[in-house]
Parts: C-alpha cells; structure tokens; sequence
C-alpha cells in the first residue's frame, strides 16, 4: 500500500500540538531518556516505539478504565488504549525531529498507529503492545503490525497520514466517561460507514 500524506508540506509532521504536545516537559524528560546511547535518529525511533510498547500498557489488555488521549498524559499515567499510545510515540519521535504521522486501519473499530519517516520514506509502526496472538515490532524491511486486515470482513487499511488526530477519533477520546464508553463511541470506518 502506497502511504499518502494528507498535508504535502512534511513540517506538518513536526509540529506540537494540544495533542502531540511534545513540549510538555514530561515528553521532552522521557525524550532525553531514551536519547541516552541512541547513535542515530533509527536507534532513537527503535527505542521510543519499544518505551512506548513495552512501558505503556494498553488499557483494555489491563482492565484499566481511564481514558487518556494527550501525549503528555499518557506517559504520565503509563495507559491507554492504540490512539493514546500512538499520540504519546508520535510526541516522542516528533520532540527528536522525526516527522510522524497518525495513521489509521478500520478493523470493526478505528485502529490506530503511526507512520515515522526515515530513510527517505515513511513506514508504519504500530505501538499497540504485545498480547496473545499480537507481535508488533519496529521495522523498516516491511511491516510489523499487531493486526493486518480481512478485506472479506470489510477490514482496511487507510493510505492517508494524518498530522493531527482524525476529528472523529478524537472527539470520542476527549468526550469518555471511561474505557467502556470509549468502546461504544469510537468510529466503526473513517470513510462515513459506522459511527464516526
């Protein structure tokens, strides 16, 4: 699948906002950490994708009911589900000057991941996090995502990269009460099928 960016001006992809709020003093801390012994922006990337994989555990896989959406909250409170996780990677690579993008697959419910440029090229990073049946990894040699669609049950990847957070996404993060009424809200398709 061809990856197309949304917005054609590649700074888009850098830039902090209520969302990636890569100023945040929490992002720029947990920045620096993992800059520590990084030799190259690809060392850093890995070891950002890994933090937020690995550290940051997705919040339905633990019962945990609080819904986070802004970056900076959820290194704080180390939870949420894939569109926080995936906020708080693309905070992470964007504080280092890694243009990111969100990027998103209809899986039944709206997934999301990022994509990071490097190499000249973007390539699609799922931080969502190990569970059973899932092995997401980053790489640059061909996708490593947690899901790949079922075309035959209408599942589907999306081609466009997004700087900022697709609105229908994030107007059901910010409006949760909880991770349960997160799930009932949060769009079905991007493309006008479903809730969105």
């Amino acid at each position: 699948m061809q990856l197309i960016q949304a917005t054609p001006d590649l700074s888009a992809y850098l830039v902090a906002d209520e969302v990636i709020d890569h100023e945040h003093p929490v992002v720029r801390r947990t920045a620096a950490r993992l800059a520590v012994g990084a030799t190259d922006s690809y060392d850093y990337a890995r070891a950002a994708y890994e933090f937020v994989r690995d550290a940051i555990p997705h919040s339905q896989d633990t019962g945990d009911l609080r819904v986070t959406w802004r970056a900076s909250d959820v290194l704080e409170q180390r939870t949420g589900i894939c569109h926080a996780k995936a906020h708080a990677l693309a905070a992470l690579l964007r504080a280092e000057d890694i243009p990111t993008a969100l990027c998103y697959q209809d899986l039944g419910v709206v997934h999301g991941l990022v994509a990071v440029r490097l190499d000249g090229a973007w390539h699609r990073q799922d931080p969502r996090g190990g569970k059973p049946g899932v092995d997401a990894r980053f790489s640059l040699d061909g996708e490593r995502l947690a899901f790949t669609p079922d075309p035959a049950a209408g599942e589907r990847d999306h081609p466009l990269l997004y700087a900022a957070p697709h609105p229908g996404v994030l107007r059901a993060l910010r409006s949760a009460r909880d991770r349960r009424h997160l799930l009932r809200t949060l769009p079905t398709a991007l493309d006008g099928q479903g809730r969105s």
